[in-house]
């Protein structure tokens, strides 16, 4: 209700202040105990529950355990590069209020990992903790840069995901296609390990998969051993339904319009995966009931993030209600 009552004074800023100041609020918050609802384990870790926040809102680890403290299982931070850097010229993230929508062309703005690492040694973490590593832009081995974020933050994150699925860098998704995915994978499966830890290594993929590329993804993430997917990130793709004239600006496209192609996609990496590794449903998840029906359709967890813009911090203990 409170968040109702704030929303048409947040509407007024520009959405990546607005963004910066839920970050600082959140900071604020010591967090509280996370609710244990229909737990499940993945590479051997145990999630509280199964509603995770999905990464890109709090991309630094400024507001870890107050972003737990709202209810979520666990919370993926970054993405994180091993240099930091500014990402797109601003602006670059924009509300689409009339289709309950973001468009954003961030680019991996982020403080680098060292200096997030910081942060996370301090945090409380009453949840599951990912870390979502990328490369940076100007890079000249980027398959280097995600073996090395993966080994700066193996110790220090319950899970690691791999990002290879950004629209706002280019030719990131270039990485998503075999064979250069098999390296990658690799290179970053052989850096998990150390003082005899494994890290479980999460893969997150785009919406914008075809069958053959989504059967490639699976099969490349088999064979590196990857403990689960997550499907998928933001799409290049604008639905015909879209009324605001933002939804022209470039980069990808997430909240309520992204929920059908989501689910597709969704349907389709559990079909070719026929069981061989966890599946995250990512996308378009605004509602209790969405939630339920992406796990009830196999997804292990749902992890959501634009959806707090419109349905206010709330909606994490709805979902927990529902389940």
């Amino acid at each position: 209700m409170l968040y109702d009552l704030l929303k048409p004074l947040i509407y007024t800023l520009d959405a990546e202040r607005a963004h910066r100041l839920a970050i600082r609020a959140a900071a604020l918050s010591s967090g509280g105990a996370i609710p244990r609802v229909r737990p499940v384990t993945i590479g051997g870790v145990e999630f509280p529950n199964p509603v995770g926040l999905a990464a890109g809102l709090d991309k630094d680890g400024e507001a870890i355990d107050g972003l737990m403290g709202l209810g979520f299982g666990s919370v993926e931070i970054g993405s994180l590069t091993p240099r930091p850097q500014a990402g797109n010229p601003k602006p670059r993230l924009f509300r689409l209020v009339e289709d309950r929508a973001v468009v954003n062309r961030m680019g991996f703005n982020n403080g680098g990992i060292d200096a997030a690492l910081e942060r996370v040694q301090r945090a409380k973490r009453p949840g599951m903790l990912g870390i979502n590593v990328g490369a940076n832009k100007d890079s000249d081995d980027r398959v280097a840069d995600y073996a090395l974020g993966v080994a700066k933050v193996a110790l220090h994150a319950d899970y690691v995901t791999i990002n290879v699925s950004s629209p706002n860098t280019p030719g990131l998704r270039d990485l998503q296609s075999r064979p250069a995915l098999d390296e990658l994978l690799n290179a970053a499966s052989a850096a998990r390990v150390l003082e005899g830890r494994r890290v479980p290594l999460f893969l997150k993929v785009a919406p914008d998969l075809d069958r053959d590329g989504m059967a490639g993804v699976v099969a490349a993430a088999a064979n590196a051993s990857i403990d689960a997917l997550i499907v998928g990130n933001t799409t290049i793709s604008r639905p015909d339904t879209l009324r605001s004239p933002l939804a022209r600006e470039a980069g990808g496209l997430s909240g309520r319009p992204l929920a059908v192609l989501a689910r597709e996609k969704l349907a389709l990496a559990l079909e070719i995966a026929d069981g061989a590794m966890p599946v995250i449903a990512v996308g378009g998840i605004d509602s209790p009931q969405e939630a339920l029906a992406r796990l009830d359709a196999g997804a292990v967890m749902v992890q959501i993030y634009s959806a707090l813009v419109f349905e206010g911090p709330g909606l994490v203990r709805r979902i927990l209600k529902a389940l």
